[in-house]
């Protein structure tokens, strides 16, 4: 029988509940239990996909190609978990199901309401994932804060799920905030006390706090917080702020998180081995032996999480190259006023991130021409692939009026355009081309030299893709098609002949990533702008 966690959150939101959880996941999979996460979010979205970035942050996509929260994100990276559509829950698809079945009847003669039948199918769910996955614990991060009334039909069918499983099979994390307040020069447990009241008002109990403090907790307040929240004072664990999220499992566990965890379901550690993690990880983060800058030039960039996947493959390029990357966020449309000079300067490499509509693009254009002409390490990703491409249309080639039908419409010279099935399609949602698709690498490319392999598979998720009408010009002008899907032909990679790092995929690599397995393309580009930065000099 699979074990359960629910991981609620209390106080504010942005506590980091999400990689509170994966941390968890982590040091449960060290432990040697097979381990699956499921995120809740209590919007009314379908799915995250048509969401402005400004309003939800990163869209993770899946294998199996499913817009997801950002929080899977933070899941995959940290475990070997193997996430699916199964894995992002919504109010949005809760609710679609419910009524779906309404219509065709299987209700019939009964009122549909909110419980049981919407708590009903949000279980159903838990179920399906325990079923699918043969995971032994599954930790379910429910989004929110206690209290939202958007997130009350989640607590309840948790509520629900731990007196039907037993509560030798389920568990509460609740995650909250201690305050220090500096004036005072005092830690404030009244917050979390009133935090784990609502929670238990809605009828349920946490067996562990979480709590978010940057200033150690000491045993008189863990007594009070342990005291007012009926919580034993062991299972009172600080989650001090940290240089490296990479820490968190380490601090969880060096408190003895996983232990708690375990004897509440009767379970015993099969091993228990975070060394690894702790010398191929955390060391290499906090002592780095080189340095290295990159410029992000996205449209994005004052939204921390629009690019969170970007920005923690580059850390992981630099964990695999025992190398600190700082990261250069640059506005595109701050090169638009600017120029490149001013902005790109002093950076070792630059990174062009995905995106979508024509605001900030000639910024990204005018980058990419700077890297190209500069010798600057370049990696273009989604959208920076076909700017890359434009870009190089428009100046190598002289196609002055080089485009996409993505920014304008009826371009004459539709370097970038939809494909015939894309031009069919009326509903926005989830219909772009999406999650793994196959792709064939041409041997002696750069590619190839950073997979050493010639078949791969990555995530996809766009509508444009680079028009084969100009293929063969750019071919001749010096552009190298390395990447290829060959079902469809359709350019997956290009490169520059005579570049010493010239790289765009229309896929998103970022989302294969991991701290202790950077993404081979990432670990070559931090290392081509560890080059260019020795061969500058400082």
């Amino acid at each position: 029988m699979a074990k359960y966690i629910f991981i609620t959150g209390g106080v504010i939101s942005s506590l980091g509940k999400g990689i509170a959880t994966a941390s968890i996941a982590k040091i449960l999979e060290s432990a040697g239990f097979r381990v699956s996460l499921i995120k809740f979010d209590p919007y009314l979205n379908v799915d995250p996909g048509t969401m402005n970035p400004y309003q939800h942050g990163e869209v993770y996509v899946t294998h199996d190609g499913a817009e997801t929260d950002l929080d899977l994100g933070h899941y995959e990276r940290f475990t070997n978990a193997r996430l699916g559509r199964i894995n992002n829950v919504t109010t949005g698809q809760i609710y679609s199901t419910v009524l779906a079945r309404e219509r065709k009847g299987d209700y019939l003669g009964k009122t549909i309401q909110v419980i049981p039948h919407i708590t009903n199918e949000i279980k159903d769910r838990i179920k399906a994932v325990a079923k699918e996955t043969k995971a032994e614990i599954i930790l379910m991060e429910v989004g929110g804060t206690v209290g939202d009334i958007e997130s009350l039909p989640f607590l309840e069918a948790a509520r629900q799920f731990g007196l039907e499983e037993g509560r030798a099979n389920a568990l509460y994390i609740h995650l909250t905030l201690v305050p220090y307040i500096r004036a005072a020069d005092e830690i404030k447990t009244k917050p979390t006390q009133h935090s784990v009241g609502t929670l238990r008002e809605i009828g349920i109990q946490p067996d562990i706090l979480l709590c978010r403090t940057e200033k150690p907790l000491n045993d008189e307040v863990k007594s009070k917080i342990s005291l007012f929240c009926n919580v034993p004072q062991n299972a009172v664990i600080e989650a001090l702020d940290v240089s490296s999220i990479y820490e968190i499992p380490l601090i969880f566990k060096n408190q003895g998180l996983d232990k708690i965890i375990l004897k509440h379901f009767g379970l015993k550690a099969r091993h228990s081995d975070l060394n690894h993690w702790q010398e191929k990880v955390v060391d290499k983060v906090l002592y780095p032996k080189h340095k290295t800058t990159i410029a992000v030039v996205g449209k994005y960039i004052e939204l921390q999480d629009a690019y969170k996947s970007i920005y923690e493959a580059l850390r992981h390029g630099g964990i695999a190259n025992d190398c600190l990357v700082e990261i250069k966020k640059i506005d595109s449309e701050t090169i638009e006023l600017e120029g490149p000079q001013k902005m790109l300067s002093g950076v070792s490499g630059v990174l062009v991130p995905g995106g979508f509509g024509y605001r900030g693009i000639e910024g990204k254009i005018k980058a990419i021409q700077y890297a190209r002409e500069n010798n600057l390490p370049f990696f273009g990703i989604c959208l920076g692939m076909q700017c890359a491409a434009i870009e190089f249309a428009r100046n190598c080639l002289k196609i002055k009026r080089a485009n996409s039908t993505e920014f304008v419409k009826h371009t004459k010279e539709p370097v970038i355009s939809l494909l015939e099935e894309q031009r069919k399609i009326k509903q926005m949602g989830a219909t772009m081309r999406l999650g793994e698709y196959p792709c064939r690498l041409l041997k002696g490319t750069l590619a190839y030299q950073a997979y050493g392999k010639a078949d791969i598979y990555e995530r996809h998720r766009h509508r444009y893709e680079f028009n084969n009408r100009y293929r063969g010009a750019l071919v001749k002008k010096g552009m190298v098609f390395s990447g290829i899907y060959p079902k469809k032909n359709l350019v997956e990679i290009l490169e520059l002949k005579g570049h010493p790092w010239f790289v765009g995929v229309q896929f998103h690599p970022e989302f294969q990533s991991k701290p202790n397995k950077a993404h081979p393309l990432f670990a070559e580009f931090i290392k081509a702008s560890m080059l260019f930065a020795a061969r500058r000099g400082p």
